[in-house]
């Protein structure tokens, strides 16, 4: 009965012990980009079978703009433009495909920004602080992305990110080689979910009407 009582005893002290570790275990605190990430559906893109968009264009006109088709996880590449199609994987690009692939790798960056602050390597992220958007002159929470001077399509190149306590991007500006006056300055509009991923449909420039548009969007997810 003793040794039963012991045994009994030994098996809830362990168990209760390594409740006790597992308790204490640190949480790992998210990044402000991890946030960013999140906010905007990060969490959910390894289901991401493929996404599409068209980058630019005009609503009346369905065949203007750059439509792609982006396999994620194979890195397969489907663009169509002015009725012709090109089709390639980017671990295996001839000179063709890689001029194509500066546009995918810029429209890309431009539909998916806030998972590009933790996808990109070779950067330096500032802490937060407050600032006035250039387009809205609105306050808003403010980090600075910056690029290494070496690699990538436009090295050194800066952008100002302008998110709100949610975490949503609403404006960022465009630094070419980390100038100290924006090269363009946009808004981050018109945000829509897809299958979750949240994703910005309209972009304004400061002083001006010109709306870039990101549409066409199609996210299909794994089965």
């Amino acid at each position: 009965m003793k040794k039963l009582f012991l045994l009994s005893f030994l098996i809830i002290f362990s168990a209760c012990k390594q409740a006790e570790e597992k308790k204490e275990e640190p949480v790992k605190e998210l990044t402000v980009a991890e946030k960013i990430a999140n906010a905007h559906g990060y969490e959910n893109w390894d289901n991401v079978k493929t996404f599409a968009f068209t980058f630019g264009g005009t609503l009346e006109d369905p065949n203007s703009g750059r439509s792609w088709v982006w396999n994620p996880k194979t890195n397969d590449i489907k663009l169509t433009r002015n009725d012709e199609v090109l089709e390639y994987n980017r671990s295996n690009m001839d000179s063709v495909d890689l001029k194509a692939d500066r546009g995918f790798i810029n429209d890309k960056f431009w539909a998916l920004i806030p998972f590009q602050l933790v996808w990109d390597e070779g950067t330096t992220i500032s802490e937060p602080e407050k600032a006035i958007s250039p387009v809205k002159q609105e306050e808003f929470n403010k980090l600075i992305i910056t690029y290494s001077s070496e690699g990538g399509y436009t090295p050194g190149d800066a952008y100002d990110i302008y998110f709100d306590e949610d975490y949503i991007i609403r404006e960022w500006s465009f630094r070419r080689g980390n100038a100290p006056e924006p090269t363009i300055s946009n808004t981050f509009e018109n945000y829509s979910d897809y299958n979750g991923i949240k994703v910005a449909q309209d972009h304004k420039r400061s002083a001006s009407d010109r709306n870039l548009l990101i549409r066409n969007i199609k996210v299909e997810l794994e089965e």
